[in-house]
């Protein structure tokens, strides 16, 4: 039987998502909880590896098991032990066809920007920080210069393991309220730190260290060189992938997200 389920976590006490020999990752203390629950080894695959210091909001992952619980079970006894950062939302029985990585047809994230002359405090490791003003319209004006298929070599990290550099950028939206900014973007997939460094180049040019037509000149570059610095994991939020609606999976929009 194959089986799915929803998870969300706080990212900031763990390195990334994929197991590590520290264990000190959100896979190895799902599989840890699972392997307590099912009393044996439980092997799980994500739909999209995050970083350390990034949240989860709705990952979805998939384990095969000869085991016979109630789905509702699988949430109960998972959660009961795992750390209080870490939940599982929803399991769903599906299909042996699924496979939630390969199946997902575009991820989608958010970053959470608080823009303030002071540091943030309560939502320290929850927001990035920009202490400097910024110029929204000029933001999304370079943001759209993005949208499409690109090679995004620019905004892809050294250690990136991606087959391709080439993706398809569908949206990059923004919104504020008060002294947070909310940036959305979805794509059919994402190269490693490819979402914080296009942050970074985004900031640059809402803080006018730069034009907008800067961020054109970074895309055709094809070079990481000559982008802004990688901005912080803090803010950055999985928000899940999307799916067929035939594989009758929860749709991340139904399910809590914190967010400003």
């Amino acid at each position: 039987m194959r089986v799915a389920l929803g998870i969300s976590y706080n990212g900031q006490a763990y390195q990334g998502w994929q197991s590590q020999t520290s264990g000190l990752t959100i896979q190895d203390k799902l599989e840890k909880a699972l392997g307590k629950f099912a009393a044996q080894r439980v092997s799980t695959l994500c739909a999209g590896r995050t970083d350390s210091g990034v949240h989860g909001i709705m990952q979805v992952v998939h384990f095969d098991t000869g085991l016979e619980r109630d789905m509702h079970s699988w949430v109960r006894g998972t959660n009961a032990n795992l750390p209080r950062d870490i939940a599982v939302q929803w399991a769903m029985s599906t299909p042996d066809a699924f496979h939630c990585r390969a199946c997902a047809t575009s991820r989608r994230y958010a970053y959470v920007l608080y823009e303030s002359p002071i540091r943030p405090s309560v939502d320290h490791g929850r927001v990035g920080w920009a202490f400097r003003s910024l110029d929204g319209h000029a933001m999304q004006q370079a943001a759209d210069l993005l949208l499409g298929e690109h090679d995004f070599s620019s905004f892809r990290a050294s250690q990136c393991q991606a087959l391709t550099p080439v993706k398809h950028l569908m949206e990059i939206s923004m919104s504020k309220r008060g002294a947070y900014w909310r940036i959305e973007f979805e794509a059919n997939a994402f190269l490693h730190h490819m979402i914080r460094n296009i942050m970074g180049c985004l900031v640059f040019i809402g803080q006018g260290k730069k034009p907008v037509s800067w961020m054109s000149d970074v895309l055709l570059a094809r070079d990481r060189r000559v982008a802004a610095p990688t901005f912080s994991p803090d803010g950055l939020y999985f928000l899940g992938p999307r799916y067929d609606p035939k594989w009758g999976l929860p749709d991340r929009n139904a399910a809590y997200d914190g967010l400003p």
